[in-house]
């Protein structure tokens, strides 16, 4: 893949957006393709609004709905959509206190599993996102959290699959926590994504975890001075909702290559021609295909 006339003509991955066949759905996805995008993760979102599941057989029924909209995605859009399964860190949390730790951490472990086993069957290629709340909450929910995430990175191991992280902003500190309770895990730290990352993709600040960058208004100039010092493989997000009360949150579905271009233009100032393609296939070929699976570009 080459830059011509100072544009990217390669892939374009997003590696974590969200997409609702009750918003924006189909016609976001466009908007994807048509500002250049060409691959997508599909990240399960829960319904917060409509109930969230409380038997593992709803559970099914919701990862069902998200692997039929990939395929819609596909076959309308044209888009390579790769699928991520798990159950949310703020659905354990938040039915803590409806149903109970035992049962809703149970939940938890079940909906993984469940996870896993359609990435097993080559329907989803990741684990995610799972984490841990990213609001305060008491010491016990806390202390419960990193033992759940612990196990599920265990399982995560396990099986073989990479696993997209939602957890606090606390900067390098949280990067460091991960990455310790990853190797307790026996999950290889750059199996571990760290979703809506800060663009600080050095070594320091990762610990050697993965991160799949959001790709805000700055995030250009900063990936731009710590790319050079990183030490394991990184990514582009939006983590774009398709929530109608919440319209172009957390960044529209034009932005990833939108910022990809941007980043061409940085780029050239500092290093060469090849030197920029290699990166831009690092970021939108290599590496993504080295977590969720070999694509074409």
């Amino acid at each position: 893949m080459k830059i011509s006339e100072g544009r990217w003509n390669g892939p374009i991955w997003d590696t974590h957006i969200h997409l609702d066949l009750e918003a924006r759905g189909l016609s976001a996805a466009q908007d994807f393709a048509n500002a250049g995008g060409t691959h997508i993760c599909l990240v399960h979102k829960p319904s917060f609004s409509s109930g969230l599941p409380i038997t593992i057989e709803q559970v099914d029924e919701a990862y069902q709905q998200t692997i039929n909209l990939a395929n819609q995605v596909r076959q309308n859009v044209g888009l390579d959509v790769r699928v991520i399964l798990g159950p949310h860190p703020v659905v354990w949390e938040k039915q803590i206190h409806t149903l109970g730790m035992e049962a809703s951490t149970q939940l938890h472990f079940d909906s993984v599993e469940l996870a896993l086993n359609y990435c097993a069957e080559g329907l989803a290629v990741g684990l995610g996102e799972v984490g841990r709340p990213h609001y305060p909450v008491s010491k016990e929910i806390w202390s419960a959290a990193n033992a759940q995430l612990e196990t599920v990175m265990r399982m995560a191991s396990k099986a073989n699959v990479p696993i997209q992280l939602h957890v606090e902003d606390n900067g390098a500190t949280t990067n460091a926590e991960l990455a310790i309770i990853c190797d307790r895990a026996g999950l290889n730290r750059n199996d571990a994504v760290h979703h809506y990352a800060s663009p600080d993709v050095s070594g320091q600040f990762t610990s050697g975890l993965s991160s799949s960058v959001s790709m805000g208004k700055h995030s250009v100039t900063k990936l731009l001075t710590t790319f050079t010092e990183c030490t394991t493989s990184w990514t582009m997000e939006t983590d774009y909702l398709d929530d109608p009360n919440r319209p172009g949150a957390v960044l529209g579905p034009k932005t990833v290559p939108k910022r990809t271009q941007q980043m061409v233009g940085e780029l050239l100032k500092i290093v060469s021609k090849s030197e920029a393609e290699e990166l831009l296939m690092h970021v939108h070929s290599i590496w993504p295909s080295q977590l969720y699976g070999q694509i074409d570009p």
